[in-house]
């Protein structure tokens, strides 16, 4: 195995000065620069990111920790992230909640960005100082080290029911996701006060709960079918869920929207080749401006300010004027 005393060797200097050009220390010519960094080019020389951080206790590898591998969204979050950190000369490592409390030190990562929702808010608090920032999504935690990164769900959600309505539609189900969850909360929220503002009743018995998964949203729709009525709309708290509901209603010779009409949430890959109605949430930008404000955190430059990220609605053919 090739290491630094090789380097050193073949190019004709010291340990020392070797060890200054992989540290990006200035004191070395630019043309010893540049020799040195061909030879370990083509010897195949890495450094030893992991072992420089734990003598430093300082780490150029972030974290990013999610846990539902079902849904798509997570890939457009994690290219986004990724191509941050790559553009600005940093490592990302990926891991499960089971894993990553482990890797959540300084001397081995950087900083963390948290979206599984099982890393109880306490953890992270405990977690997060000065010299290991965490930046989460989809969540407020009110801490001076800890930055959240949330979307918009109210307004968007609002404007499509209000759309809703305006199109004619006045009898609704709705399949909410995990209940303790904040995004969950803000579109159900926005749902029931659309509907209160323009008279329109909603029973308890038209909401379904689900878990963000595309089974839990079959399984809504097969439910809603035993009943004797069926809602002219069912509004559905993300794509997934409201990808199983169409597919219930398919499989059931009911049809979308002559029968009922069905909409989302997150703009998901497959809402446009279903034609579904729904939020398009930016997650690609969303998982690169996490990364970016981490970066800047652990670079120094503080900032936890709570930032919200806009989302717009896709009108598609799940959802019909109605006459």
């Amino acid at each position: 195995m090739v290491g630094i005393k090789d380097i050193a060797k073949a190019a004709g200097v010291s340990v020392s000065t070797v060890s200054n050009v992989l540290n990006g220390k200035k004191n070395v010519g630019e043309e010893t620069r540049e020799r040195i960094l061909n030879i370990c080019k083509e010897m195949s020389y890495y450094p030893n990111t992991a072992g420089k951080a734990l003598k430093s206790g300082k780490s150029n590898t972030i974290l990013f920790n999610f846990s539902d591998f079902d849904r798509s969204f997570y890939l457009k979050i994690i290219n986004g992230i990724s191509d941050y950190v790559n553009d600005n000369e940093f490592d990302l490592i990926i891991c499960t909640e089971k894993s990553c409390e482990k890797y959540m030190r300084s001397n081995l990562t950087g900083g963390s960005i948290i979206l599984d929702k099982k890393m109880k808010d306490e953890v992270l608090i405990k977690i997060a100082s000065e010299h290991y920032p965490i930046v989460v999504l989809d969540r407020v935690i009110d801490n001076p080290y800890i930055k959240s990164v949330v979307v918009n769900n109210y307004d968007p959600m609002r404007e499509m029911i209000q759309g809703l309505v305006d199109r004619g539609y006045r009898h609704f189900g709705f399949v909410g996701g995990p209940e303790q969850t904040a995004d969950n909360k803000e579109r159900y929220k926005a749902f029931r006060d659309v509907l209160e503002e323009n008279n329109i009743s909603f029973q308890q018995k038209s909401y379904f709960a689900g878990d963000y998964r595309e089974k839990s949203g079959y399984t809504a729709a097969k439910i809603l079918l035993l009943s004797q009525e069926i809602p002219d709309c069912l509004v559905c708290a993300n794509d997934n869920m409201a990808i199983g509901a169409m597919k219930a209603f398919r499989d059931n010779g009911i049809r979308v929207p002559e029968d009922i009409a069905v909409t989302g949430f997150d703009n998901c890959d497959l809402a446009e080749a279903m034609e579904l109605t729904t939020v398009s949430i930016p997650n690609y930008e969303r998982g690169y401006i996490a990364a970016r404000y981490l970066i800047e955190n652990i670079r120094g430059k503080r900032n936890v300010e709570p930032f919200k990220i806009s989302a717009k609605i896709k009108w598609r053919g799940s959802v019909a004027v109605k006459k």
